[in-house]
């Protein structure tokens, strides 16, 4: 059943105009939605060379696949996307604040990123768009900005896809030594291919098994780092007696400071990347406004099984003056990860290597979200214009090939790591996407207070919103809020080192590159579009909506609100 507003309506204003984002048309006219899918299953699959040849449109806009299942995009909120920047990169923070600004941190940045999220929810499930963050931008705040946050989304991932195959290489050289890193590169490397290979549903399922066995790894270290925490890990271990809360007392519970505090927050950011992927994979889900919801309601779980209770558990077995974490060389060195540490000095043998082999799986399933998640941005991009035209490029299997192309390619600057200089280009590459994911969190919050304000404002009410991030309007005031302290903390940091006294301009750059190259972006789009900051009465809030069963959806309300106060209180995280 479609909504009867009779403000639901295309209105007479062209969407290129006023920076929207394509989308169908809900005129009264009986139109085939989206593209026609081949009858073909090796076409559908990409597994023949006609499956390569340009996808039949049909009515509206270049529509990627819609493959992806319920299961999917739950797996995807709740382990998609965790890799090095966790498993690795947590060892470095804790070496750089100690347990409690760990943790705190960790927490502060969880409370930004279950709004966001939220936000994202609520406007995925409306407007289910390819590029979902980027295009949200252009229709609810600025197209400039919009032109920004596509281009630096892409840039981001672009740079994540050689980091990531780099980090494979070092995994495997935990065992091995002897073989050049050039060797598992390519491996991994082909991999990454051969999973895009199959599109949409390659991306789907080998996120579905990965988050299955980082979840199942996580619970496993729980259960083991409780167990040591208790005092029950093997004689000859560290762990053999009562641990406790020992570290927090010696050597501390918080290291350098406030410049410590302040640090930590951009490894929290750098970890949570990729948390809002489950926005974007909406757009190809065979029934957004129905799996969404339940997948949104995951990243609660996400949050607090992965980062909160797993960090804490952390925080408790390895003092953050250990020499491993002292002398990692950063989150490419997996030797300094606190969950191999842990298996490791409880003599665990075996359970280190099994960490790293999960460390291993995580990163490939960041370098092929970053292929995906690149690729549809850039896909979308070229749908407004804002791309070159060769990107709007969707095969018979729903493949955005150029793009998917384009991305891939930058997985080769990995191999510039073999060179003596390679580490300095990566420390640029890598503060290019260091704070990126910042920016574009903060647009998605301010996109859902835009788009509240905007929705008010055409008449509507919140009943007439299929699916409402759990903290209204003010939650993503509380997110925008906390991005923003964050962008404040990590500029001092920038200027004052943990390790005292100041920056040098080099230093600086290197933890605050993002900045420059955002405003960059923004001001390319604005001298190319002319366009600038929507007032409210300009913002189409009708047009591209998805249509909803609202007999189903009411339905479903006044059975949730028939049930008890505890059982509705559960159905918030589950």
């Amino acid at each position: 059943m479609v909504s009867s507003d009779p403000a639901a309506s295309n209105g007479s204003k062209d969407e290129k105009d006023i920076g929207l984002a394509p989308s169908y048309s809900n005129s009264g006219v009986a139109q085939p939605e989206g593209a026609v899918r081949s009858d073909n299953w090796a076409t559908r699959n990409g597994l023949n060379l006609d499956s390569f040849k340009k996808r039949d449109y049909g009515a509206g806009i270049v529509e990627l696949d819609r493959s992806m299942k319920p299961r999917h995009l739950h797996m995807i909120a709740i382990g998609g996307s965790i890799g090095a920047g966790f498993f690795v990169g947590s060892g470095s923070a804790l070496a750089t604040g100690g347990p409690a600004t760990l943790l705190i941190d960790f927490v502060i940045i969880g409370v930004m990123m279950f709004n966001v999220v939220y936000a994202l929810g609520e406007l995925a499930v409306m407007y289910p768009v390819s590029g979902g963050f980027y295009t949200y931008a252009t229709r609810f705040i600025d197209p400039s900005w919009g032109f920004a946050m596509g281009w630096n989304y892409v840039l981001q991932w672009a740079v994540v896809v050689p980091l990531e195959l780099t980090v494979c290489s070092i995994s495997v050289a935990y065992w091995n030594q002897d073989i050049s890193p050039a060797v598992w590169i390519t491996v991994f490397y082909l991999f990454i291919i051969i999973v895009n290979i199959f599109g949409t549903l390659g991306y789907a399922e080998e996120e579905f098994w990965a988050s299955i066995l980082k979840l199942g790894a996580t619970i496993v270290f729980m259960i083991i780092a409780l167990v040591c925490v208790c005092g029950g890990g093997p004689a000859d271990g560290w762990y053999s007696e009562y641990y406790g809360a020992r570290l927090w007392y010696d050597p501390g519970a918080f290291r350098n400071g406030f410049r410590g505090f302040c640090a930590v927050f951009v490894t929290a950011a750098f970890s949570f990347s990729g948390t809002e992927l489950v926005g974007l994979a909406a757009a190809e889900a065979s029934n957004p406004a129905k799996s969404l919801p339940g997948a949104i309601k995951q990243v609660f779980w996400r949050i607090t099984l992965f980062y909160i209770l797993g960090l804490t558990f952390v925080g408790l077995l390895i003092p953050s003056n250990d020499t491993h974490l002292l002398n990692s060389t950063g989150s490419s060195d997996v030797a300094a990860s606190p969950f191999v540490l842990v298996g490791q000095y409880a003599g665990l043998n075996g359970f280190n290597h099994f960490m790293n082999f999960i460390i291993l799986v995580s990163v490939i399933s960041i370098g092929v979200s970053g292929v995906y998640g690149g690729s549809r941005t850039l896909t979308a991009l070229a749908q407004q214009g804002y791309a070159p035209k060769i990107f709007s490029y969707v095969d018979r299997s729903g493949r955005p090939l150029a793009s998917v192309g384009a991305l891939l390619a930058f997985g080769l600057l990995a191999y510039i790591n073999l060179a003596a200089a390679g580490p300095t280009i990566f420390d640029w590459l890598l503060a290019l996407s260091g704070l990126a994911a910042l920016f574009t969190w903060g647009s998605i919050c301010l996109s859902h207070i835009r788009f509240r304000s905007a929705w008010a404002y055409h008449g509507h009410t919140l009943d007439e919103i299929p699916f409402k991030a759990l903290g209204g309007v003010y939650g993503s005031w509380l997110g925008l809020i906390l991005i923003i302290l964050v962008l404040i903390a990590q500029f001092y940091v920038a200027i004052c080192p943990p390790g005292g006294g100041f920056n040098d301009v080099q230093g600086f750059f290197k933890s605050y590159l993002a900045l420059p190259v955002v405003m960059i972006f923004w001001a390319i789009g604005y001298a190319w579009k002319r366009t600038g900051w929507l007032r409210t009465h300009q913002i189409d809030v009708d047009t591209g909506r998805r249509d909803v069963d609202w007999e189903e959806v009411n339905g479903y309300r006044a059975q949730v609100a028939s049930w008890p106060a505890w059982k509705r209180t559960l159905n918030l995280v589950f």
